[in-house]
């Protein structure tokens, strides 16, 4: 039976802290939902009622161009070990790059990761727990290193030109916000 809180409490920050990926969901007003799984031990805690997760370049940007639109976003985990659990968190989220204030002050509190292209920063307006009965247990090997040395082998300006290539614009054509200045 579905739970909802305020806030995390130290059972759910305990259950968050030990799993391996985590998912992402935002929505523009009109336009595709987008759904993306995370991981690499990008995300931290702030507060019970914030979190933090610093997103790598990848092939896509759907989330900025979203939460520049629209800031609502839900992470989701689910217990794929262990005892049973799927928690949500909904809130409202900003985007914040490397050229904006507030970068260095998230930065610090979060993994150094090649290919460092935005922090998220959501404020959580509610949490809910619900039972993961149906969710499949699974082992955990390892985690994946290709896209760190993907980013690891390119110089910044590299970077910047996949960035301008293929970060700028999601796939309904909205503006992600990235800066693409060299």
């Amino acid at each position: 039976m579905a739970k909802q809180f305020h806030q995390l409490n130290d059972r759910l920050i305990d259950f968050i802290d030990r799993q391996h990926i985590f998912f992402v969901s935002t929505a523009p007003a009109d336009g595709r939902v987008n759904c993306s799984p995370k991981g690499m031990q990008s995300l931290n805690i702030l507060s019970p009622t914030r979190i933090a997760w610093l997103n790598v370049t990848g092939s896509g940007n759907e989330t900025a161009a979203h939460v520049l639109e629209n800031s609502r976003m839900t992470i989701m985990w689910c217990a794929l070990d262990g005892p049973p659990l799927i928690l949500r968190a909904y809130g409202r989220a900003k985007v914040v790059h490397p050229s904006d204030p507030e970068w260095t002050a998230l930065a610090e509190q979060l993994p150094k990761l090649p290919g460092a292209r935005q922090i998220f920063d959501l404020d959580i307006e509610m949490v809910q727990t619900s039972c993961g009965m149906a969710v499949p247990l699974m082992d955990f090997r390892a985690e994946r290193d290709l896209l760190n040395q993907w980013a690891g082998k390119k110089s910044k300006a590299a970077l910047t030109d996949y960035w301008a290539e293929k970060n700028t614009r999601s796939i309904d054509g909205l503006e992600t916000g990235i800066n693409v200045v060299k």
